[in-house]
């Protein structure tokens, strides 16, 4: 059995690969679309490798020698290195059986509040709608950071995922990325207009609808996070794709 350890171990994690790039859109929660050609050229050249791999073994079946060198058989038990091997699999077998979830509120937790790194400024204009579907990250920066105030008198709609702060406050979040989630940050907005005990739970996905609230002096800790005071909480499905990209 060992001489097929190699296939074993290329098939399940081409494989895994596949599942989760050609046959759903779970890549989405670790790495961004336009990864995906990649993902799919990877997994299938890792399936096409196990495949020849396991050619190669039953070929060496057919040849193998009567008996196998008992000094290199010792050598082999005594390092555990056939036993080992095989313990590579348990990454493939989870992400092929159970693909573990996108970030979430852990993860923004742990996440520290970027403030004033690029400084004030006036933004391009927004698009004349009557309500504005705008992402976290876009609010948070023209909350924060735009002198000319684009979204006063503005309704704005934003969906994120729940987390919760001190003294009741909860916060519509979103995990922005560059290119996976491995350089993902956080983008929050802090919902009023809501009562503490109306909050949804950590981790829900809601669509929220309101207006910007000033906070604090712009480009300052006192203008972080931004408010929202909203006039509807929804609660979403997540979506396939649950990061906000840069």
């Amino acid at each position: 059995m060992r001489r097929y350890g190699s296939a074993v171990l290329l098939l399940l994690t081409g494989g895994a690969v596949l599942r989760i790039s050609l046959f759903s859109d779970l890549y989405l929660r670790y790495v961004q679309a336009a990864l995906r050609p990649y993902l799919v050229i990877s997994g299938s050249l890792l399936m096409l490798l196990g495949v020849v791999a396991a050619v190669r073994g039953m070929s060496h079946r057919d040849h193998e020698e009567e008996h196998e060198d008992h000094e290199e058989e010792e050598e082999a038990h005594s390092h555990g290195g056939p036993r080992i091997a095989w313990l590579l699999t348990l990454p493939a077998l989870a992400l092929l059986l159970f693909p573990p979830p996108a970030l979430g509120s852990y993860s923004a937790g742990r996440e520290q509040a970027q403030l004033a790194a690029q400084g004030v400024g006036t933004f391009p204009a927004l698009p004349a709608a009557k309500v504005l579907d705008i992402s976290v990250a876009q609010y948070s920066s023209r909350a924060i950071y735009d002198t000319g105030h684009s979204l006063k008198g503005r309704t704005v709609r934003m969906t994120g995922f729940v987390t919760h702060g001190s003294n009741g406050t909860w916060y519509v979040t979103r995990l922005v990325v560059t290119c996976c989630a491995a350089d993902a940050t956080t983008s929050k907005v802090e919902i009023r207009g809501t009562e503490a005990t109306d909050a949804p739970q950590t981790d829900t996905w809601v669509t929220v609808t309101g207006t910007w609230l000033p906070k604090g002096r712009l480009g300052t800790d006192g203008a972080w996070p931004p408010l929202l005071d909203a006039t509807t909480v929804t609660q979403v499905k997540q979506p396939a794709d649950p990061y906000e990209k840069r």
